[in-house]
């Protein structure tokens, strides 16, 4: 059975987009040419963003999104295509930064990081995931980390949260084979962005021991958010009939000057 091509209009949802990955992500697909829909809770950072896209001549439009709230993902998802018609794409990559360590942390703190990564990123996929199987294509991308591979002291609740997503993926990706919805996950490895830069200084400094110790901060080379959103459209640009499910990008570390070069 032949696949369908692509559409030649190809909304993008991506949730949240009000800064670092997800603001360099609809960046890209806006400059790919791509409508995006820019959802987070942080509304006036997103219209900034809008109004960036289409003063360079693209499509965007705002909608305010709670992950840990299942009416306001509704909500936003029916916003968003409503203004720009079915979306085809979706990246869930909202989210912040709880660090501590495990026998500190409260219960409380803990479980937010849960239902802001985990359960918000389910939100998000069962609001659209219907809609895609109907019309038998879709994709949807989800944000993980390579801390579920090399997991890192006092990221306990946000390890656990990730380690979630990856078998969500992991899992949903089986139940939609045959759908034409396809379903992968991206893992950055450190990436210069806002989430963490309200940390506590010196809990981040006793954080960044622990790594050093256990051989988890091999370099101070960071990886840009645009690298990510490149990473991210290369996956959803694959033709149908093929499916990336997950890509790892990490830093590369630094190059030693060779002579005149």
């Amino acid at each position: 059975m032949a696949f369908v091509a692509h559409p030649e209009r190809r909304p993008v949802y991506i949730a949240g987009a009000s800064s670092g990955i997800g603001a360099a992500s609809a960046l890209w697909f806006a400059a790919a040419g791509h409508p995006v829909a820019l959802a987070a809770r942080r509304v006036d950072k997103l219209q900034e963003l809008a109004d960036r896209i289409v003063a360079d001549g693209g499509e965007a439009v705002v909608t305010a999104l709670d992950v840990t709230d299942d009416d306001s993902v509704r909500a936003s998802i029916a916003a968003a295509q409503a203004a720009l018609g079915p979306v085809e794409i979706v990246v869930s990559g909202a989210g912040d930064l709880a660090i501590g360590l495990s026998h500190e942390m409260s219960a409380a703190e803990f479980t937010s990081q849960i239902d802001i990564h985990l359960n918000g990123a389910f939100r998000v996929y069962r609001a659209v995931v219907g809609d895609m199987i109907e019309r038998g294509r879709g994709d949807i991308v989800f944000i993980g980390s390579d801390v579920t591979q090399r997991p890192r002291p006092w990221s306990s609740a946000y390890v656990a949260a990730k380690s979630g997503v990856d078998g969500l993926v992991t899992t949903i990706a089986m139940e939609l084979e045959g759908t034409g919805v396809r379903a992968g996950i991206v893992r950055p490895g450190q990436t210069l962005t806002g989430m963490g830069m309200n940390l506590d200084p010196d809990a981040t400094t006793a954080m960044l021991n622990d790594w050093i110790k256990f051989g988890l901060a091999r370099h101070g080379n960071f990886l840009a958010p645009e690298h990510i959103a490149q990473g991210i459209h290369a996956m959803v640009t694959m033709p149908r009939g093929a499916h990336m499910r997950e890509l790892e990008i990490e830093a590369e570390g630094a190059i030693e000057r060779k002579g005149n070069d």
